[in-house]
């Protein structure tokens, strides 16, 4: 009966210090739990690693170039920002309003975390230049993979996005434009990387 007991309380204690990040004191040292797999007999540990992006260093035809390439880094350190915060409320929103299933309820609740954005980034998003909003839109396509125009519409309705995409149009910006990482957006999407590697 003992053993069975003390086995029980074996794998809860196990099991509790695996969720607990993984971290057990062995001997006074800290110990990390690694997931493992199992090849020919042996057992390896399984590492996930973040994928590295090899970037050599840019070279420009000339000053101009040059500066035109400072100036974006510049406006990308000031704008990738908001734009990763964008995805996190995007998601935290999503999930919410797919559980709520009352329409007047999903409405008050996009309507409290609208205000609670507002409240956080209107100060910021305000200080933007018209070439840092652009850059934001593009951000928030590629950290989202939805255009500008469909989280809009998604959250707010069709007729939010076809006003905010006209008012957008009239300032020569087009929310519903896509994120090209390998040929309009290359140079973006490079520095990007170098943010996200501590390059830069």
């Amino acid at each position: 009966m003992w053993y069975k007991v003390l086995t029980f309380l074996f794998l809860i204690v196990t099991s509790l210090l695996a969720n607990a990040q993984n971290i057990m004191i062995v001997n006074g040292n800290k110990v990390y739990v690694l997931p493992a797999i199992k090849v020919d007999n042996d057992t390896l540990p399984l590492i996930r690693l973040h994928p590295v992006y090899i970037i050599p260093p840019r070279k420009f035809k000339n000053e101009r170039e040059r500066r035109r390439y400072s100036r974006l880094v510049r406006d990308l350190k000031k704008v990738y920002p908001l734009a990763v915060e964008a995805k996190l409320r995007f998601y935290y929103i999503e999930s919410e309003v797919s559980k709520i299933k009352d329409p007047i309820k999903k409405k008050q609740f996009i309507k409290q975390q609208e205000q609670l954005l507002r409240e956080q980034f209107e100060g910021d998003i305000r200080r933007l230049t018209f070439r840092q909003g652009r850059l934001l839109i593009k951000l928030i396509d590629r950290e989202t993979d939805h255009t500008s125009y469909e989280l809009i519409k998604e959250l707010k309705g069709s007729f939010s996005a076809f006003f905010w995409q006209t008012v957008a149009r009239v300032f020569g910006e087009n929310l519903k434009e896509k994120y090209d990482p390998y040929d309009e957006d290359k140079y973006i999407e490079e520095i990007v990387h170098r943010i996200e590697n501590g390059q830069l």
